[in-house]
């Protein structure tokens, strides 16, 4: 018997899914898995999950489905197809009582418009939608250490906060359907931001002739440290710049905070520069280059590497996993 009695559907197992996906069936989920890549579900079944041939089948008999998918594209795919989810929630059996109607919750990084317009199919369908990403890497992902933003009814957030709080550690319900998806793409356009600006640090500092390792000790311990510094920071002088993450993601989640900020008519100076950096970074490297390579715009300007010994090639979660909690904002 699962642990809250809830059969799980995942459908998406990629660097965040799959880690994701990975918790709930560590923490002894009764989990179906799908994704366009049959191979890359291997690892799940062999520890016991089950595969579901089509998103509707998936819906039919999964109390709660996951979608954690590239782009709004991927997703609307996956929910408005014959085949589809929305498609297994409409042939299920009416139920009289909320607290039976299956859950969908969209962990991918997405526009909030979409995901409403979405929800509202899903309440049609006869579920309940939530769209709930994650923030915070995905080192963390895979220990279950992750935040994870909920924007849904409060009588659903409390129906999927144990499924919540197996795969996350800090849990904020942020209002309604489509609050998450706002926060999470603000999140990550700062983060973008930071990753460019430890990137011309950096190669300053390198062209100043300092000592790399001294420069990242001197910028964790000062004003000027960030998350995006002590991770990023450490592969980008590593040379692997490998932080599970590429730069076709990094133009998508600052290309959807940059329309946001212009449906809503704020002139931002920042945003506009960062889209054009990264879509440039886009150009030169390709699609799946990794993120923190948008340094090498400025190492191949300058004639710099910059590189040094002392840094890990990838960043693992060395805390605990420990069960996950609802974070309370003060009033």
């Amino acid at each position: 018997m699962p642990p809250d009695g809830k059969r799980i559907g995942f459908i998406g197992l990629g660097n965040a899914g799959g880690k994701l996906a990975g918790s709930l069936l560590r923490n002894g989920y009764d989990l179906t898995v799908r994704d366009l890549d049959p191979e890359v579900a291997r690892p799940f079944l062999d520890g016991g999950a089950s595969w579901a041939d089509s998103p509707r089948e998936m819906a039919e008999n999964c109390d709660v489905v996951i979608t954690c998918l590239p782009s709004p594209a991927a997703c609307s795919a996956v929910m408005e197809a014959e085949d589809g989810i929305l498609a297994g929630f409409g042939s299920r059996a009416p139920s009289d009582s909320d607290d039976q109607r299956p859950i969908w919750l969209e962990m991918s990084t997405t526009d909030e418009s979409e995901v409403r317009r979405i929800g509202a199919l899903v309440l049609d369908a006869g579920a309940e939608p939530v769209d709930c990403p994650v923030s915070g890497g995905c080192h963390r992902a895979a220990t279950g250490n992750i935040a994870i933003f909920a924007g849904c009814e409060r009588s659903t957030f409390d129906r999927a906060l144990p499924v919540l709080t197996t795969m996350g550690r800090r849990i904020l319900h942020t209002g309604p359907l489509g609050s998450a998806s706002i926060l999470k793409v603000l999140t990550n356009y700062l983060a973008s931001a930071n990753l460019l600006s430890v990137s011309e640090a950096l190669v300053t500092a390198s062209a100043a002739g300092m000592d790399l390792n001294t420069t990242y000790e001197a910028i964790r311990i000062s004003s000027g440290n960030s998350f995006v510094h002590e991770t990023e920071g450490q592969v980008i002088l590593n040379g692997s710049r490998d932080i599970n993450f590429t730069m076709d993601l990094v133009a998508k989640d600052v290309g959807l905070f940059d329309a946001l900020s212009r449906r809503l008519d704020v002139p931002l100076e920042l945003s506009p520069l960062l889209v054009e950096v990264f879509e440039d970074g886009r150009t030169r490297y390709g699609d799946r280059e990794f993120s923190p390579n948008i340094i090498r715009r400025l190492e191949e300007a300058t004639g710099l590497d910059v590189r040094t010994t002392g840094f890990p090639a990838e960043i693992v979660d060395d805390e605990a996993e420990e069960p996950g909690y609802e974070v309370v904002p003060p009033r």
